[in-house]
């Protein structure tokens, strides 16, 4: 094993080892024989479709992007996203969600090489009232990490800027859009790389059935306002098929889909499969 890849073993297990030590006092119990509503397959498949849910996860996802680079290559990506939620008040919660990506990046241009690493890692913080009768939403700061200075797998750039949610869960729909916008503030080294101003859009769609399944439409684009001359759009259409189970005592999500981008920039991927498991640690209410 590589040393890249056995960094990432050791993110993800101490990833999940943190979510877990976190949320293992909190952790719902079935009582007198009866399944508690938060451990409802269904239940939790709606919170898993709402980004600031007062629920404990973390998705592995596996990403095979196809038709990168001038050989129309293989890009593959690993997230690592656990999302954490801590009770401010009665009435508030702050739900902190991270992105640690590894990419195994193919030849981006004629003469390049391949490489492999951490691209940037990026750090939100929601702050959502508990309770909105309207709709669920939240807001608050995001950070771009830098995680490498190889210009082909991050910015070289700390980043930040503002983050927001909004969303509705209407019977068995959830429809929302997620949104934030990164701004570069300081080099990690060298000062002639392009700044970050970047937005990036996430609108979804999710349907859920009694049994846990979601089916799930959604994007994932991006806006790059400092590309060459002008702006730079990448637009994934996704949709995936999940499916709450059980995995040992905790519950468990399987998901598998694919997208198709109807915008990337010259040497982006086409299209792209995907697959995410996500140990879930449902708190007490």
């Amino acid at each position: 094993m590589g040393r890249g890849a056995t960094q990432l073993a050791v993110a993800m297990v101490g990833a999940a080892f943190i979510a877990s030590s976190l949320a293992a006092p909190l952790l719902v119990r079935a009582q007198d024989g009866q399944t508690d509503a938060a451990t409802n397959a269904e239940e939790l498949a709606k919170q898993l479709s709402n980004p600031v849910a007062d629920l404990v996860s973390v998705p592995f996802q596996f990403n095979w992007e196809n038709g990168v680079g001038p050989n129309e290559d293989l890009r593959f990506v690993i997230n690592v996203q656990p999302v954490v939620p801590f009770a401010l008040t009665r009435d508030w919660n702050l739900i902190g969600r991270w992105i640690l990506p590894h990419v195994s990046q193919p030849v981006l241009s004629i003469g390049g090489e391949a490489t492999s690493g951490y691209s940037d890692i990026v750090f939100s913080s929601f702050f959502s009232p508990v309770g909105s009768k309207w709709a669920v939403w939240g807001a608050g700061p995001v950070f771009s990490l830098p995680a490498t200075t190889d210009p082909r797998l991050g910015s070289g750039k700390w980043s930040a800027g503002p983050t927001f949610v909004v969303l509705k869960q209407e019977s068995a729909w959830t429809y929302g859009m997620l949104f934030n916008h990164l701004w570069s503030f300081a080099n990690t080294g060298d000062v002639d790389r392009s700044d970050v101003n970047q937005s990036f859009f996430q609108p979804f769609l999710a349907y859920g059935t009694k049994g846990g399944v979601t089916f799930t439409l959604q994007s994932e684009s991006t806006a790059n306002w400092e590309a060459g001359d002008g702006e730079e759009w990448t637009i994934p259409i996704n949709f995936v098929v999940s499916k709450v189970t059980k995995l040992g005592p905790f519950p468990f999500s399987i998901a598998a889909g694919g997208g198709y981008y109807a915008a990337s920039p010259e040497g982006g991927p086409d299209w792209k499969l995907r697959t995410v498991f996500t140990l879930i640690l449902p708190r007490k209410s």
